[in-house]
């Protein structure tokens, strides 16, 4: 199975609810489907859960592996309601608003703001966040669901760098919008990300800057899986993204701006979703103990030679 068409996968890690907040979430959202649900034995937090899914068109994964990371917004998914593309857009972004806030907190109220006729921002009960927003319909056209970096705290100003970054390792990057913040909007300074979206292979994300006192940062709850489909591949994204030499295990990998990535092989879906429990134990035993995947082993262990 290819991911060709979507090489950059949202993961997201929850303590148990990976299926109940994908069922939540399929429920709320048009076009969304759980592609699979398996359970992978015997990992340090015990048996986890990893759930596939889509939301309007946008891949997630997620996993049930323990209360190790709690989510925050540095990492949310803005919600593009496009009225051209969308009848009724305006009224559909107050249905899905209200799904969001059963149990859920609001971060900025739904209202108008001088970005946009309607704009919200919410954290639900899984401790996901949306940002929901009624889009110019002369913009860009821009896919329904995009994850959001917020660069906050220490990595405040570290937008403009990071998204750089970003496009000199992946390749078909695109720039897209980018806005600074103007005189006055104190105490965000001027000059910083208001508000930038960019692309990766054929993933959207947006990235903006944040001086507003926070107290959370990029952490492992919520994490991109980048599939390759050689060693080679493997090893590209490794050495060009890992800077954190203790994060790195099991294929995940931190850069130095704190976000997470899991450098995943593109075969690694099938063996888990199309396979045996014993084929599944022995990928997940071998996998257990590396750092940076090594494809022919992993291919070993699910063969079983």
């Amino acid at each position: 199975m290819s991911n060709s068409n979507h090489k950059i996968v949202p993961h997201l890690w929850y303590d148990k609810e990976a299926k109940e907040a994908a069922e939540f979430y399929a429920s709320i959202f048009p076009d969304s489907k759980i592609t699979n649900v398996t359970t992978i034995r015997n990992t340090p937090s015990g048996d986890s859960e990893i759930v596939s899914y889509e939301l309007w068109g946008q891949k997630f994964m997620a996993i049930s592996a323990g209360p190790f990371f709690k989510m925050n917004p540095s990492v949310s998914f803005t919600v593009n309601f496009d009225p051209s593309r969308e009848k009724e857009a305006g009224e559909k972004l107050i249905e899905v608003w209200n799904k969001l806030s059963d149990g859920g907190t609001v971060l900025m109220p739904l209202d108008k703001y001088p970005f946009s006729e309607r704009f919200g921002w919410i954290q639900d009960k899984f401790g996901l966040s949306w940002q929901l927003i009624l889009t110019n319909p002369e913009g860009e056209e821009r896919p329904a669901i995009v994850p959001s970096l917020l660069f906050i705290g220490e990595q405040c100003g570290n937008a403009e760098e990071a998204i750089r970054f970003y496009l000199s390792v992946f390749k078909n990057g695109e720039q897209g919008l980018l806005v600074r913040y103007p005189k006055g909007m104190e105490p965000d300074n001027e000059g910083l990300i208001m508000f930038s979206d960019f692309k990766l292979e054929n993933q959207w994300f947006t990235a903006m800057d944040s001086t507003h006192e926070h107290r959370f940062s990029f952490n492992e709850a919520i994490s991109f899986m980048v599939y390759c489909d050689t060693q080679e591949e493997l090893d590209y994204y490794w050495e060009k993204l890992s800077a954190v030499p203790e994060a790195e295990q099991c294929g995940w990998l931190k850069d130095q701006f704190g976000v997470s990535w899991q450098i995943v092989p593109s075969e690694m879906d099938e063996m888990m979703s199309k396979s045996t429990p014993e084929q599944r134990d022995r990928v997940t035993k071998a996998f257990l103990k590396m750092k940076k995947f090594n494809l022919v082993e992993l291919q070993k262990a699910y063969k079983g030679s």
